[in-house]
């Protein structure tokens, strides 16, 4: 469980070695997390949920014609789905 009061980087940082990921998977995780956060306008993923990752979901795959299997790789693995039920996620 990482520092509840550390910075989200670095949380996601410490999560990423305890999980035993590469620098490199690490940095694309980190790279999704931050579009998302900024396409929310800087609000903190602890306070999105399922409405939030559709409605980025569906950005993506219109706006900026992103495959599906990047899509699933961008958010199904970065944000941890278990901690928001895939319920809540309407797919594009």
């Amino acid at each position: 469980m990482p520092n509840p009061k550390a910075r989200l980087q670095e949380q996601v940082a410490e999560v990423c070695r305890f999980r035993h990921f590469s620098l490199r998977t690490h940095k694309a995780h980190w790279h999704w997390i931050r579009r998302f956060i900024l396409h929310h306008g800087k609000r903190h993923p602890r306070e999105m949920g399922g409405p939030e990752v559709t409605a980025f979901l569906s950005h993506l795959a219109t706006a900026e014609h992103v495959a599906t299997g990047t899509q699933n790789q961008s958010l199904l693995e970065t944000f941890n789905v278990e901690r928001s039920p895939s319920s809540e996620i309407a797919r594009p």
